[in-house]
């Protein structure tokens, strides 16, 4: 589907549920990857510096997938509903193509800058 065709709610149903699976993937993958860093490990001063930021650059990463997650749950549950594809601020429909790419965005992109 290109991301200007009008999308009906049964492909938008389908792609947010596959949008669920993939984000709950990386979020467990992100969890993996976001374990302590031992102060024992002989990994030397920097490369346990590295590891310190990579761990926090993958925690923000966590954070982000886990709002997204929320969101599409979200949508999926309004998929259907007579105020589904129209932004929560301004009220006016929200491009095929952004509900598409970032259904659980409740808003127009004029109104989520």
């Amino acid at each position: 589907m290109s991301p200007t065709d009008h999308p009906d709610h049964d492909t938008l149903r389908v792609l947010i549920e596959s949008e669920i699976e993939k984000t709950t993937r990386r979020i467990a993958e992100y969890k993996s990857m976001s374990g302590p860093v031992s102060p024992d490990d002989a990994i030397g001063r920097v490369s346990r510096m590295d590891a310190i930021n990579n761990k926090s650059v993958t925690e923000s990463a966590l954070r982000q997938a886990e709002a997204k997650l929320a969101g599409l749950h979200t949508a999926l549950g309004r998929v259907g509903q007579a105020d589904f594809g129209r932004c929560k601020r301004c009220g006016e429909p929200i491009p095929p193509g952004r509900l598409v790419l970032r259904p659980e965005s409740p808003y127009c992109v004029r109104c989520a800058r």
